[in-house]
């Protein structure tokens, strides 16, 4: 499996596109009406969020570029060459650079507005403050626009780069340019490399994966290398260099003996002697190509021994042509073994193995006497050896199964092949049938099946196919089931009829026998009704959703037809259930009230019931008399008369109210008027929450102009403030 996937990195938007994403975000995310009436503190915050937001929303998209592009000093030597040679390491570095300093920027700009904002004292200050900084941190990610476009075009490029595994077993194919190396690959792996009759058609490296030893290998073509110094070799050709310097392989150097590549040989010898510092360390094998075209034993005799100089001790030298495929297998399967040799050969003389010897420990047996004890052979044994009967024969060897079932095999004349003359080969009768065997020589699937009962695990074999139930003993096996079961059953039918008289008795209105006599009985229904009555109550008074009612409220009853606690008959009834006498407290409350309403009537009102009283009796009252007196005045004094004794009536009664409560603040807990006016003030706050008063989130518009919608600067035309 690669190491790194640079597929997965996410696109990087251009300069005008981050800044439309932040903006759209930033609106779409966050409040963008001011109601009318918001306090300062309320309007602060507001522009505060969309600062914070929009500083966030780039840090993080500036931070997620930041992560996915890979650093060079923590990846793969190989990996960070390939972005030296192809990116430039120093321009990678300063633009991702630049997109980190963009973004401590921002961050800094987005500090010190929102302490500004803070102390705006008006809507359009902290407005101002927005948009100034919402502008700045506009400005500093239009500045990346040069990294940003370069990021993007280096993400586009190494998102086609080969997913190679550096530390995975891998060959690399290496040589000058159409000496045969993409066809080589094209042998013995799936890829499809292109193949062309000039120069550099493999211009980049290019991966394949083929099996050897039930082993994944890694299979690099690297474009080729021309024969000249290191500073001018092109980006092509050190992609190639790079892959030699880094990997650990085994190396294929490809020479074409025919030289139809349209270099010379000389020239490919001298490639070789320049590049050879990197094949230090890596298994190296001199693949001479082409021998379709130029065998091998035909060449010159001074190439010939050219190309056997570059043999040393650690190279080996092979031929091979993929025209005719002759030695592809070879070269393979060389390269292959030289790699897998060299790898364990570096496991064992590493450090790691002696961690594992330390914990291994091998046992030799020592002799614990002189003597010599040869093998004990068992006469049978021996007398089968002599008489050859050892072991099975040949036609034990091949168990023969019925063909019953199977396609009958016939030779080119149409008739029976001796070992497909259905079941003649099960002559012998020591071979076992299976149940593959019978099911098809008793009709097929779905005609026969194995009867299960045969594997059957009793206590006497005889019984696996006896019927069920069985009988044992002369008794059926139902009989062993439970020998009490008949006293049981008599015992849940009495149970039922019992339950089945209680249900009846209750039903037609019996009460059950108690040893309780009338008042006791009384006595505990009048307490179970109490305790429902303090828990019901005890479940009201706890829940905290109830409504504020005033005292003067308090106790009536909703229906004026029910008179509820107010009625004398309704309050005896209920005293006498609980066993109160509630005739004094009846009585106290009638004479209580009867004072009250006297006291709050008028003398008129007293003197209308006596005058009542009067005419019963004969006597005269004195709304006879005001009748009387009136008559002969006009009707200017008549009406004067009548006003004078509305304005008494109502001064009485306004006076016989004012004694209902004190007027005296000592009389009510109070040092003095001051004391007074500031409970009142305080009871005149705590009741604001009761009844609804304004707050800070009410959307309405006060009579009155705050000083934030008067302060700052105003356009022309509607003074409307958003």
């Amino acid at each position: 499996m690669p190491v790194y996937n640079f597929k997965k990195m996410a696109p990087v938007p251009s300069a005008p596109d981050l800044v439309d994403i932040v903006l759209m975000r930033t609106q779409r995310k966050t409040p963008t009406v001011i109601h009318p009436g918001y306090k300062i503190q309320r309007i602060r915050a507001f522009y505060m969020r969309k600062i914070k937001f929009t500083q966030q929303t780039i840090s993080e998209r500036l931070g997620q570029i930041l992560t996915d592009f890979p650093r060079l000093n923590d990846i793969h030597p190989f990996y960070a060459d390939l972005c030296n040679t192809l990116y430039d390491r120093d321009h990678y570095k300063l633009a991702l650079g630049q997109i980190n300093t963009a973004r401590s920027l921002c961050d800094s700009i987005a500090r010190d507005m929102i302490r500004m904002v803070k102390y705006g004292d008006s809507l359009y200050r902290c407005k101002c403050l927005k948009r100034a900084a919402l502008g700045r941190m506009c400005t500093v990610l239009k500045r990346q626009k040069a990294s940003l476009a370069y990021l993007e075009e280096v993400r586009k490029h190494m998102s086609r780069l080969p997913a190679l595994d550096p530390n995975t077993r891998t060959l690399l194919m290496c040589g000058l340019p159409n000496v045969g190396k993409s066809s080589f690959m094209n042998k013995i792996t799936r890829a499809n490399v292109d193949v062309q009759p000039y120069a550099f058609t493999t211009k980049s490296l290019f991966v394949g994966h083929c099996d050897y030893r039930y082993l994944r290998w890694q299979v690099i073509d690297t474009p080729g290398i021309l024969d000249h110094s290191l500073e001018e070799r092109n980006t092509i050709e050190m992609q190639a260099i790079t892959a030699l310097a880094h990997l650990t392989c085994s190396v294929l150097y490809f020479v074409d003996i025919s030289e139809q590549c349209g270099y010379p040989l000389e020239q490919q010898i001298s490639l070789f002697q320049s590049i050879k510092p990197l094949f230090a360390n890596k298994q190296l094998i001199i693949v001479v190509n082409k021998i379709d075209a130029q065998p091998w034993e035909t060449l010159d005799s001074g190439k010939k021994a050219m190309v056997e100089g570059l043999v040393d001790g650690q190279t080996t030298l092979m031929q091979m042509s993929n025209h005719s495929e002759e030695g592809v297998s070879e070269v393979k399967a060389a390269a292959c073994d030289k790699l897998l040799a060299a790898r364990v050969e570096s496991r064992v003389s590493g450090k790691k193995i002696e961690g594992v010897m330390n914990r291994l420990q091998v046992f030799e047996p020592t002799p614990r006497d002189g003597r010599t004890r040869e093998a004990c052979i068992p006469e049978s044994v021996q007398r089968a050896r002599e008489a050859g009967t050892l072991g099975p024969t040949d036609d034990e060897r091949k168990p023969k199964r019925s063909r019953s079932g199977y396609a009958v095999t016939k030779d080119d004349d149409g008739n029976l092949l001796p070992d497909d003359t259905g079941d003649e080969a099960m002559g012998d009768a020591s071979a076992k049938k299976t149940a593959r065997d019978l099911m098809w020589e008793n009709g097929g699937p779905g005609v026969w099946a194995p009867d299960y009962r045969e594997i059957y695990d009793l206590k006497d074999d005889e019984w696996r196919f006896d019927a069920i139930p069985q009988i044992l003993d002369g008794k059926n096996i139902a009989d062993y089931v439970d020998p009490d079961i008949d006293a049981k059953l008599a015992r849940l039918e009495e149970e039922e009829a019992q339950l089945l008289e209680e249900d009846a008795a209750a039903a037609m209105g019996e009460d059950p026998e108690s040893d309780l006599d009338e008042e006791e009985s009384a006595a505990i229904e009048a307490i179970r009704e109490r305790k429902t009555i303090a828990r019901s109550s005890r479940v009201s008074n706890n829940g905290q959703n109830k409504p504020v009612q005033s005292r003067a409220i308090r106790g009536r009853s909703r229906d004026k037809h029910d008179a509820g606690a107010r009625d004398a008959a309704e309050v005896k009834r209920k005293m006498d259930q609980y066993g109160i006498d509630a005739s004094k407290m009846i009585e106290s409350a009638t004479a209580q009230r009867g004072r009250k309403r006297d006291r709050s009537l008028g003398p008129s009102a007293r003197g209308r019931s006596r005058t009542r009283a009067g005419d019963r009796g004969g006597d005269d009252g004195s709304d006879a008399e005001m009748e009387i007196s009136t008559e002969g005045m006009s009707n200017k004094e008549v009406k004067r008369i009548k006003k004078e004794k509305k304005q008494s009536a109502k001064r009485e009664m306004s006076l016989a109210r004012s004694h209902s409560r004190p007027r005296d603040p000592s009389s009510v807990g109070l040092k003095d008027e001051a004391a007074e006016r500031v409970a009142k003030k305080l009871d005149k706050l705590g009741r604001k929450q009761w009844f609804g008063g304004s707050g800070e989130g009410d959307q309405r518009q006060a009579v009155h102009l705050v000083k934030w919608m008067n302060t700052g600067k105003k356009r022309n035309g509607t003074h409307y403030c958003r």
